[in-house]
């Protein structure tokens, strides 16, 4: 009875936010309770504890792996227990922690040791039980049913969920995920498509993995779930894919994402020690944004690495789209964009390295960078680099400030140039695993 009570003065309260004209309030939520605000505070000590005072270090660890990993090293510094028999198809170091193994699907929790990058660290679900979702409907959001990508996600500890068969999954609002959570996807043909975005909001320690998200439209709000003891109003949300809010270590690997009405992956609100690797990214607009405000400092502890991920047809603009943080976009394949590839505004440091950028055959459109709004007095200043890139079809990288590295030339750790990325970037998006074979 006072659960009945309690949501009924919740409905009450969306009504009045529905008819009166206030303010609108952030992050999507509609009631900013005691309980999101322990979230958000947790959210900013989980940042800063995660932030990296010496980035350099994480990409010199980065570029070594893949160095060992194409100079064919049967093992990696993530110690293998044995050598695999056979050849093995997988062709950068995160792949190689694990995609040689055919015994993967009963080992599937391997792969938390695997992510390279700011991302590091981040184990999801490991050491939680395994969930199986059996049932691809999402037909109650306030009260989810068991067996449902829903209900799993909103547990609460370490959780590793998996699919039991191929399924399409619409939310029909919001998907909010709570933290010390794996979304394993491999073995299954899994889309998460038509609905409402995936929402990471202040939670840390997330694995999504083998999805293919697509065709997300924001959604109406309203009384959402997002925990097994809270439910609140939310307002409407922007039909990204995936949403991270103040998130911190959060691994996104082998994705698929295209045509979403907002972003694909959109990064805001101070989330950090953040990778991005193996996706396969086509036919959107505003592919990502990292760092939604000009005027939210607080996004300077944004690290994210973007490596081995293919920009694909039909692809516009904001590959990333960057704020005041620090981004290593590493071995990543840009084959299509129309207006540019990374941009950004408010002194981003940006490090490009590795990658192989074509450009468009329109005459305006060959640089790959674009300081957004921001006259050449200002972007002068800001560390925007090259090292090692591959520029095809007459394509530029305007570099400008300092360099990012203050140690002797022969003390860094180069990445591997731009030639390589076809092999590093070949299995792209979600893979095709079959339980008994390496995947």
């Amino acid at each position: 009875m006072a659960m009945e009570a309690d949501q009924k003065l919740k409905l009450l309260n969306l009504c009045l936010l529905m008819t009166i004209s206030i303010p609108a309030l952030k992050a999507n939520i509609g009631e900013h309770d005691e309980v999101w605000k322990l979230r958000e505070e947790e959210a900013h000590r989980s940042a800063k504890e995660a932030y990296k005072h010496d980035p350099v270090n994480v990409i010199d660890h980065l570029n070594m792996e893949v160095h060992e990993a194409l100079e064919g090293a049967n093992t990696t510094r993530r110690n293998l227990k044995h050598k695999y028999e056979g050849p093995c198809e997988a062709t950068n170091p995160i792949d190689r922690c694990w995609r040689c193994d055919p015994n993967w699907e009963e080992n599937r929790q391997k792969l938390a040791d695997c992510v390279l990058g700011f991302g590091h660290g981040t184990t999801g679900g490991k050491g939680g039980p395994f969930y199986v979702v059996t049932d691809p409907s999402d037909d109650d959001v306030l009260n989810p049913k068991p067996g449902t990508l829903r209900y799993a996600v909103i547990q609460p500890g370490p959780l590793w969920i998996i699919f039991a068969h191929d399924m399409r999954i619409k939310p029909t609002e919001e998907l909010m995920v709570t933290s010390d959570k794996t979304i394993d996807a491999r073995g299954a043909n899994v889309h998460v498509e038509g609905g409402c975005q995936i929402t990471l909001q202040y939670v840390r320690n997330i694995i999504i993995s083998n999805l293919h998200v697509r065709d997300n439209i924001p959604g109406n709000g309203g009384l959402v779930r997002d925990s097994t003891t809270h439910f609140g109003i939310r307002t409407a949300s922007d039909g990204d894919g995936i949403s991270l809010f103040g998130a911190t270590n959060v691994w996104i690997d082998h994705v698929s994402a295209s045509n979403c009405a907002d972003g694909l992956i959109d990064v805001i609100q101070g989330s950090t020690a953040i990778t991005i690797s193996n996706c396969h990214f086509t036919n959107h607009n505003d592919v990502m944004l990292f760092g939604s405000s000009d005027s939210y400092a607080k996004d300077e502890i944004m690290q994210i690495t973007l490596a081995f991920n293919h920009f694909g047809q039909g692809l516009i603009q904001r590959m990333p789209r960057c704020r005041y943080g620090f981004f290593h976009v590493v071995n990543n394949d840009y084959t299509h964009w129309i207006m540019y590839a990374i941009g950004g505004s408010s002194n981003p440091t940006i490090l490009s390295q590795g990658n192989r950028y074509i450009a468009p055959p329109s005459l305006v459109a060959k640089e790959a960078c674009n300081r957004v709004n921001t006259p050449q007095s200002v972007w002068s200043k800001w560390n925007w680099r090259s090292e090692g890139d591959l520029m095809v079809n007459g394509a530029t990288f305007t570099e400008s400030g300092s360099p990012i590295r203050n140690v002797p030339k022969q003390d860094v750790i180069t990445a591997k140039p731009g030639t390589f990325v076809t092999r590093l970037t070949r299995f792209s998006g979600p893979l095709k695993c079959i339980v008994g074979q390496p995947c």
